[in-house]
């Protein structure tokens, strides 16, 4: 019988594994892993140069080594296990058969050797021109190649998830709408869709150019399409690490949207604004219109926030009604104190719930307006707020979803389930600590890619306040603690993989009658709540989170005025 007519069972949740998807879906993740692990090596490199009183490695390998860490992380890992999540959320949740595998393989193959082609040209010092890679800083022909090639093999993956969604309604896997989880997976790709037609609009006449065929690129051009698939890059993982919030909800307290109406309609407004906080790389540049500026930073992005806002407000109120209808209903908050914080699963998700919305969320916006980017741009900040999106809220619910993913996927059981259990809090809180220092540091001016704050040697030497080094010290220590936290999923990942006590798998045979067991039934159905269930404890949280947003927002205008004199 051919893999392709084989389905399994977990015994443990009763979801759905379509044989050739299972085999793709392992091989994406793994391959995630593998990149997390370099670029983590990466990050650690990076972080004790910037760590001034360590300043571990010289300029030419810095700048090497900041290349291949945002490719490797950014584009490399996150990617890989967005298609693991793509294959997941069609192939499994929908319980059919995966579309075209085989094109699905020829997708892996082509993001592995697009991969390793791009760092070959990094790490053989052909291609230091950082991620954004901006002409007219030329790189190696092959290090654009690479990016071509894994640009085209997530494509290809990208629309092997859609006809999945085309054979599962034509074979009726499912009745009604797709499950939200799927609904927000799909969201995800249509923006990848996007993202990727962006990069191949800049680098394939990059690369033409590199190779001499094509005479000269305009600056101008080159930033803005470039940020067209640069940042919208991370409304993919926006998207995606969402959609796996709701997962884990569902997952773990069998909860349900409170409004999955309101939910799928703020999926929508990614698709339709989400990608124009591209422009807040650009506020700066001269080139470019005030009124393209204003409309893209102040007007319609304001929509995409508004969309982020309702997903804050109604995953930890889906949490919180779940769990008032088990008793949880003294005071305000019982539903989450007696919620269960020593499930890596559960923390990690929620810690990236909080980082994301908090940290990642309100800079975002403030970065986001015109007038307040000239604060920061170009500052340590930038990347303090996208390690609050990219790494508190995007890879850290990854790493909580790989718990789940560990038995019920590779069938193995987790080793050293304590360490596991401290895992997500000594990466989310280094990280949180990390992400704040650099914007510490960024508002007192530290510059976002020099390698050497002290500036020792230079015609006109600039010596920043004592603060700005103390920030960059305890920058060094958190992103040490991240890195640690980091390494500690890796390791156990991987040992778990390799010698995990292996569980029942169950067996394969052809479709059959799904189990209905809770964890299948949490993330195959959809609909709202019940019956009303008041959530008053995170109507709290969303006040608080306002308060925050306000107060900041005040904080940053002030801080503004104090330069008008200079006018």
């Amino acid at each position: 019988m051919a893999s392709t007519d084989l389905f399994r069972i977990c015994p443990r949740t009763g979801l759905q594994y379509h044989k050739s998807a299972e085999g793709l879906i392992k091989l994406n993740a793994v391959a995630a892993v593998v990149a997390l692990l370099v670029g983590g090596v990466l990050a650690l490199l990076i972080t004790l140069t910037r760590w001034q009183a360590v300043h571990l490695v010289g300029a030419d390998t810095f700048y090497m080594i900041l290349t291949a860490h945002g490719l490797d992380m950014l584009v490399v890992w996150i990617i890989f296990f967005e298609v693991a999540i793509l294959y997941f959320c069609s192939s499994t949740l929908l319980r059919c058969r995966l579309a075209t595998p085989k094109l699905a393989w020829l997708a892996f193959a082509l993001m592995i050797i697009g991969a390793v082609t791009f760092n070959v040209a990094i790490f053989t010092g052909n291609a230091t021109v950082m991620m954004t890679s901006y002409v007219p800083l030329p790189a190696h022909p092959a290090f654009y190649l690479g990016l071509i090639l894994f640009a085209v093999g997530a494509l290809i993956a990208c629309f092997i998830f859609l006809g999945t969604l085309v054979v599962a309604k034509a074979e009726k896997t499912y009745e009604g709408s797709i499950p939200l989880v799927t609904f927000g997976a799909m969201t995800a790709c249509i923006i990848a869709i996007f993202t990727i037609a962006s990069g191949a609009i800049i680098l394939i006449p990059t690369f033409l150019w590199s190779l001499g065929y094509i005479k000269t690129i305009d600056p101008l051009m080159y930033r803005t399409i470039w940020w067209a698939f640069g940042h919208s890059s991370q409304q993919i993982n926006v998207s995606a690490h969402i959609a796996v919030w709701y997962a884990i909800a569902a997952i773990v307290f069998g909860a349900k949207p409170m409004s999955e109406r309101v939910s799928r309609m703020a999926f929508t407004l990614y698709i339709f604004f989400l990608q124009l906080a591209s422009a807040h790389h650009l506020l700066s540049d001269p080139g470019l219109s005030v009124e393209w500026k204003v409309f893209n930073t102040s007007y319609a992005m304001y929509l995409a926030v508004l969309a982020s806002m309702i997903h804050g407000l109604t995953v930890p109120g889906a949490i919180e009604a779940a769990q008032r209808r088990k008793g949880y209903t003294k005071g305000l908050f019982e539903w989450i104190r007696k919620a269960p914080w020593g499930n890596p699963v559960f923390s990690g998700m929620f810690i990236s719930l909080i980082g994301f919305g908090f940290l990642g969320g309100i800079t975002g916006v403030m970065m986001g307006t015109e007038q307040l980017n000239m604060l920061i741009h170009n500052t340590i900040y930038v990347p303090g707020h996208f390690h609050a999106t990219v790494v508190i809220g995007t890879t850290l619910a990854f790493m909580s979803l790989t718990w789940f993913l560990l038995p019920t996927l590779f069938n193995r059981e987790v080793l050293m389930p304590g360490l596991a259990k401290w895992q997500p809090y000594l990466f989310g809180g280094g990280m949180g600590v990390f992400c704040l220092a650099m914007m510490g540091a960024g508002t007192l001016g530290v510059p976002r890619r020099h390698w050497d704050m002290s500036f020792a040697g230079t015609a006109l030497p600039y010596e920043f306040p004592g603060s700005a080094w103390l920030m960059m010290a305890i920058v060094g220590v958190s992103g040490v603690a991240a890195v640690v936290g980091g390494a500690i999923y890796i390791g156990l990942t991987v040992l778990t993989i390799l010698f995990g006590k292996k569980l029942d798998e169950g067996t394969y045979s052809t479709k059959g009658t799904v189990l209905k067991m809770p964890v299948a039934s949490a993330l195959t159905g959809h609909g709202g709540q019940e019956a009303h269930v008041g959530v008053p404890g995170t109507f709290v949280f969303a006040l608080v989170f306002l308060g925050a947003f306000v107060l900041y927002y005040f904080v940053n205008w002030k801080y503004l005025s104090t330069v008008w004199g200079l006018s």
